[in-house]
């Protein structure tokens, strides 16, 4: 994955931002996968751990802890489970092989509010985001769509805030590559649940992260640590369902800004 994401993205940049970008990324490229919740990376979790199996720092930003996002737990919105969401996402991305994950820690189911400050400005999200991307100055960025997967307003408004930043960044700032993970049409699973997930035109996913079964291994294993949010069975099928139907051996992207290879 990460090879083919690299080269794609110095062809892009053109030979003179190529060779900077080669210099100052070449020791150790990054990956951030910005997204709203704890358990969001689970849609692309063996392209994450084969990234992170190909020496690539991946880390995973959460723009909440979940706090009102009590899945099959018994626990009451709030600070205790924030608490025990984000400890299942430190186990998810160790089991990932990532780096230990950030959180920006607003409210889940409030991310509307942040499209813009009262003044006008950035708000408050988007400039923690803008300061992370310039800091960590990924190679790529993964985050969701602008179906938001399911049509999640948390999962949409931070799609909105990256695709913005990325957007107004040039090439020879060193412009991350943005991916959106996609579900080919035709292959949703015959899962109630999964039904309101949008699917994309296979043409349009052109770049497809190959894993093996072991990178499939620490993704059910990541799967396992979020016991708040699906049930033991759940726990145990997901992994193997999206494998067999959605993935198919290759976690699919589409590029931002309607880049081709």
């Amino acid at each position: 994955m990460i090879r083919a994401i690299l080269a794609a993205s110095l062809l892009m940049a053109g030979p003179a931002a190529a060779q900077t970008q080669t210099e100052a990324r070449t020791a150790k490229p990054t990956i951030l996968a910005i997204f709203a919740h704890p358990d969001d990376e689970l849609v692309v979790a063996p392209a994450l751990a084969d990234a992170a199996g190909d020496d690539v720092r991946v880390k995973v930003v959460y723009a909440t802890r979940g706090d009102a996002g009590p899945g099959v737990s018994d626990f009451e919105k709030g600070a205790e489970l924030a608490a025990a969401r984000e400890q299942e996402a430190r186990c998810a991305s160790g089991a990932l092989g990532l780096d230990d994950p950030i959180f920006l820690d607003y409210g889940d189911g409030t991310l509307w509010q942040q499209a813009q400050s009262l003044e006008g400005a950035q708000s408050p999200l988007e400039a923690e985001l803008r300061a992370l991307i310039a800091e960590h100055d990924p190679v790529t960025i993964i985050t969701w769509g602008p179906d938001g997967g399911y049509g999640h307003a948390d999962h949409r408004m931070v799609h909105a805030l990256v695709a913005e930043i990325v957007q107004g960044m040039t090439l020879d700032e060193g412009a991350p590559q943005l991916l959106y993970p996609g579900i080919p049409d035709g292959s949703l699973p015959p899962v109630p649940e999964l039904q309101r997930w949008a699917t994309t035109a296979p043409e349009l996913l052109s770049v497809n992260a190959k894993y093996d079964d072991a990178e499939l291994a620490r993704a059910a294993r990541a799967v396992q640590c979020h016991v708040t949010q699906f049930d033991a069975a759940s726990r145990a099928q997901l992994a193997s369902v999206f494998d067999q139907s959605i993935w198919q051996g290759a976690v699919h992207f589409r590029r931002a800004f309607g880049r081709k290879d």
